[in-house]
């Protein structure tokens, strides 16, 4: 997998995620406390997010870090 593919990846499960939880773009980011702008840039996979990035994502979805990098059908 190439660094682009683990981007859009990334992503897309955070955009899967906080769609099945019925939170917006804007809410999510807020939570983060991220511009949406920088949320949207992560969630089109036009960024290489930190850990730290991933974790208050994972934190603001009330998921384990591990679900926005799973493998599945995208």
């Amino acid at each position: 997998m190439t660094k682009k593919e683990l981007q859009i990846l990334i992503g897309k499960n955070i955009r899967r995620i906080r769609l099945e939880k019925k939170i917006s773009a804007q809410e999510l980011a807020s939570r983060c406390n991220f511009e949406k702008s920088a949320m949207s840039r992560l969630e089109a996979g036009n960024t290489n997010p930190t850990v730290y990035t991933l974790y208050k994502i994972s934190q603001a979805l009330d998921i384990k870090i591990e679900e926005i990098m799973q493998k599945g059908d995208l």
